[in-house]
């Protein structure tokens, strides 16, 4: 049975959290102008979650992390996002966070020396390779068109990759392939790189709508790579099986950081429609507004259960495929709505960046897209029925 009731821990954490974002991180928000983060920011900004303690909640202890489990993590998340910096700071961002719960679990640990200890203190930054332009691997990776070929003790990688979000700057990659003599494209490896490594280019940066993700979302070419065959990700032909270890946790989490930032958006609306007259009274006082943020109040409460179920469930050991893609859908679809109704409230103010409002509208809407756009979730719910 769920357990809605908080632990002393679970409440210090948060309540830390929500100090820590409040008096630390938004007076550092841009006034006036989108936030851009770039390493040197970075480095700040985690040299802060340090000092507080809250560096890579979500990473095991023996990494140097602080071993949440995934109902603790929702808290700690949630006031993590309402900050776009929030995330960066503590060190629980994408692609990073999903990349760290993935070496923790299957990497060697020779590997997570090298590569996931650094990562979980915020020394470097990671990246993982697997989307691809058409007729690559997207929403089907299936599809996918970057090689591997063992060659005696190393494997050689071919291909390009591209939306390859944090890869500029990265220490190194997580690269999926599939095995260069299979037709079917069900066997795929992963294979561990630093970005250095000969062959590995960044092509070019592709413009996005986001600013907020250190490095981008660049195009990476993989040009007769050679990777040793100790810095293969678990066992060569098992990437796809691995895959599902990082995206079920990496939905969950992305939900819960952008529910944050649509708590924050959500909280500047309402003190707008308080205060703001019109027509002889606040905005709050007409109900074309009030219902708009009851409806945000809704939107914001099945978000948090959802979220909350399906971190329950991860830490009872179920899998929660099936369960994290509806709460992914649920709240990414919700957190745009929410947002989008707040722009609504705050009328031209919603469309400046005098607030946050704007900037956490502009970058939610990718939410939909990736980890799975809404419509692949569904369509993998419904087969799912189909077979019962």
């Amino acid at each position: 049975m769920i357990d809605f009731q908080l632990t002393e821990q679970q409440t210090e954490l948060r309540d830390r959290t929500v100090a820590f974002v409040r008096d630390e991180l938004i007076p550092l928000e841009h006034t006036g102008e989108p936030t851009r983060v770039d390493d040197e920011f970075r480095r700040e900004l985690v040299a802060l979650g340090h000092a507080a303690g809250l560096v890579a909640p979500h990473a095991p202890i023996e990494w140097g992390g602080l071993g949440l489990d995934h109902v603790s993590m929702s808290e700690v998340f949630i006031a993590a996002g309402y900050s776009l910096l929030g995330p960066l700071a503590m060190n629980c961002f994408a692609p990073d966070e999903g990349n760290m719960n993935l070496l923790s679990k299957v990497a060697t640990r020779e590997q997570n020396e090298r590569w996931l200890r650094p990562l979980v203190a915020g020394e470097i930054r990671s990246c993982f390779a697997m989307t691809e332009p058409a007729p690559g691997a997207g929403s089907d990776p299936r599809a996918m068109q970057t090689t591997v070929a063992r060659d005696g003790d190393e494997f050689v990688v071919n291909g390009t990759k591209w939306l390859i979000t944090g890869a500029d700057g990265a220490g190194f990659a997580i690269i999926m392939a599939r095995e260069a003599d299979d037709d079917s494209g069900r066997r795929a490896t992963m294979l561990l790189a630093d970005m250095d490594t000969p062959g590995i280019t960044i092509e070019r940066e592709i413009a996005t709508l986001d600013r907020s993700f250190p490095g981008g979302h660049p195009v990476v070419r993989f040009d007769d790579v050679r990777i040793p065959a100790t810095d293969v990700l678990g066992e060569p032909g098992r990437g796809f099986e691995y895959a599902q270890v990082r995206l079920a946790p990496a939905r969950l989490t992305h939900c819960m950081r952008w529910l944050g930032a649509a708590i924050r958006a959500h909280d500047i609306a309402t003190a707008h429609a308080r205060e703001r007259q019109a027509f002889g009274k606040t905005l709050v006082d007409h109900e074309g507004v009030g219902f708009m943020l009851a409806d945000n109040e809704i939107d914001i409460q099945q978000c948090r259960l959802a979220i909350w179920h399906t971190a329950w469930l991860l830490d009872q050991g179920e899998a929660a495929g099936r369960e994290s893609s509806m709460t992914k859908v649920l709240c990414s679809e919700a957190t745009d709505r929410i947002v989008d109704r707040c722009q609504q409230v705050l009328g031209g103010l919603g469309f400046t960046h005098e607030t946050a409002v704007g900037q956490i509208a502009t970058e939610i809407r990718a939410f939909r897209i990736y980890d799975g756009p809404s419509e692949v979730h569904r369509w993998s719910i419904a087969r799912q029925l189909g077979r019962r």
